[in-house]
């Protein structure tokens, strides 16, 4: 028997670290058991090179066995190699798993751009080295405001009732929904109640939310701009949903063209083309609304606009509108905070996939949001990234009408890319692909769109320095030519 071994003690025998339970162990050797497994756990990778073993007092507690059993079995992994006591920081693991499984041939990064793209494309174009990122749809990270995040976040715990860390309501913190209506009101022109807006995992949730709304009450197809967003496609048709397309020109998309029974529109700034819905569209929209028609409105970079005037958003016009928006483009699309806005008809429904999708968002980040909402952080945020994207953005015109002159651009008065397009014969898939092995990430504007048009490319320049976007495009210039 080892003899720093005991009987354990009446009462509940097991631990959580690992699922140990000490009644596996065979009589008289409880420590060359524990042992054996904290071996185990190294070898299959469970306990990680660099992790920290539980301190022996508190495992030895939960398993009921005496402190010297830990000990031993501890001892006997030092000895051996696979752990090392680092005084205060406890036993650590240092050995590698014993056969560690061998890694994925990894993907050629410019395999990851396709002709016609799956389900996975946008985590692979993520998970893609490049040297220079030119991805659309990210703002200048760099630029998320920390000391004012955390100014925030220690007045709200300093503030917040023990009540309010349990489950809340899954339509979002009664202070997130007001700071929310009160900044639509005052920017996007939309008076709304805060009963009404939903806090939702940012615009795609809202989307799926509507999606499986929508699917109930019959609707089969959603129409979508074209070109439009490849992303929104793949959410709705995750729902089911067909997305027959509308054709988009200088005046947004062709109200005239729609046939399917509801529309999904980014008026304020179309993606991809950065073109505003027209008023003479607008207007067609509401009688098209009148007759039935459902409109859900991606509130798509609103807040960054360089050279016009702001644009009100079509549910300060329409309150039949299911209307999305976030702080993705503003702060960063790690926060997954957004809001939706529903009519009456749909609302309980909304609440209700809601709350069967997560009970609601993470009420700390709601909180920290809604005050930097109320205590104009966020506006000054927002004039701080405005005036550095507008730099950037300037910075790709100019390398752009120097390196690939005989491209059309499209959208410079707002938003956080721009899109260009070719004449003649070039493949816009292949000068993306050509370009992600040089290291550049771009998008072909082909991903974009259902029916025939011109390619492209959708170049994003918040998230770049000017040098670097400069860089960028001259290696595609180089590729054209």
């Amino acid at each position: 028997m080892d003899r720093a071994e005991a009987a354990p003690p009446e009462g509940a025998i097991g631990s959580d670290f690992l699922q140990l339970d000490v009644r596996a162990a065979p009589p008289g050797g409880r420590a060359d058991w524990l042992a054996g497994q904290l071996r185990a756990a190294i070898a299959d990778g469970r306990l990680p090179v660099g992790g920290r073993l539980p301190a022996s007092r508190v495992l030895a507690a939960e398993l009921r066995v005496s402190r010297g059993v830990v000990t031993e079995a501890y001892r006997r992994l030092i000895d051996d190699g696979h752990a090392a006591g680092r005084g205060r920081a406890g036993t650590v693991v240092v050995a590698a798993p014993v056969s560690a499984p061998e890694p994925a041939p990894a993907r050629p990064s410019s395999a990851v751009i396709t002709r016609a793209p799956g389900l996975e494309v946008f985590d692979e174009i993520r998970a893609s080295p490049a040297r220079i990122d030119l991805t659309p749809g990210v703002p200048d990270l760099t630029a998320f405001p920390r000391a004012a995040w955390l100014r925030a976040e220690r007045a709200v715990l300093a503030e917040l009732e023990p009540s309010q860390f349990g489950y809340g309501d899954p339509r979002g913190a009664p202070a997130m929904r007001l700071a929310v209506s009160r900044r639509l009101a005052r920017s996007r022109g939309i008076r709304v109640d805060p009963g009404e807006i939903i806090v939702v995992a940012g615009v795609a949730q809202a989307l799926t939310l509507l999606g499986e709304v929508l699917r109930q009450h019959g609707v089969t197809e959603i129409a979508v701009e074209d070109p439009g967003s490849l992303g929104a496609r793949q959410h709705l048709h995750h729902c089911g949903l067909a997305t027959p397309p509308v054709p988009v020109d200088d005046d947004g998309a062709q109200i005239a063209a729609l046939r399917a029974p509801a529309v999904l529109l980014t008026p304020a700034h179309q993606f991809p083309t950065g073109v505003v819905l027209g008023g003479g569209r607008r207007r067609d929209l509401m009688r098209w609304v009148a007759g039935g028609g459902i409109v859900l409105e991606d509130d798509y970079d609103a807040e960054h606009r360089y050279d016009r005037a702001p644009v009100p958003a079509v549910r300060s016009m329409l309150p039949e509108v299911c209307y999305m928006g976030s702080v993705s483009k503003l702060l960063a699309p790690a926060l997954r905070v957004g809001w939706l806005l529903a009519p009456p008809r749909f609302r309980d429904e909304l609440v209700a996939a809601k709350r069967f999708a997560d009970l609601g968002n993470a009420v700390l980040a709601q909180l920290v949001l809604a005050r930097l909402m109320e205590n104009g952080e966020l506006e000054r945020q927002l004039r701080v990234v405005r005036t550095r994207h507008r730099r950037r953005r300037d910075a790709m015109i100019r390398a752009l009408s120097a390196w690939v002159p005989t491209a059309v651009v499209h959208g410079a008065a707002a938003g956080l890319h721009l899109t260009i397009t070719f004449d003649g014969e070039v493949d816009d898939v292949e000068l993306a692909a050509a370009a992600l092995a040089e290291g550049v990430k771009v998008q072909p504007l082909s991903w974009h769109r259902q029916l025939p048009g011109r390619p492209g490319l959708v170049l994003g320049y918040a998230a770049r320095t000017a040098t670097e976007i400069a860089e960028g495009v001259a290696v595609l210039g180089k590729l054209l030519r």
